[in-house]
């Protein structure tokens, strides 16, 4: 089992790059609220469960699918 397909970029699949985009711009929003806004919406903290969730099972699907499995380009 190649584990580089969890942290090497080069490796990630699409999921995994959108789950990482959205938890690096959820924590930066994050902080831009707390110190200029000093307050942050009801459910906020959700986004990261969201995230992290997209991330496990987007990392399962890079991890255990099949090579190839998804591109299906048509001539």
């Amino acid at each position: 089992m190649d584990f580089s397909k969890l942290y090497k970029p080069s490796a990630l699949n699409s999921y995994q790059s959108i789950a990482l985009t959205g938890l690096l711009m959820s924590a930066g929003a994050h902080l831009i609220l707390h110190f200029f806004v000093h307050r942050q919406p009801e459910g906020f903290n959700w986004l990261y469960v969201c995230w992290t969730a997209l991330y496990v099972v987007a990392s399962l699907m890079n991890l255990f699918g099949k090579p190839g499995e998804g591109h299906h380009h048509h001539h």
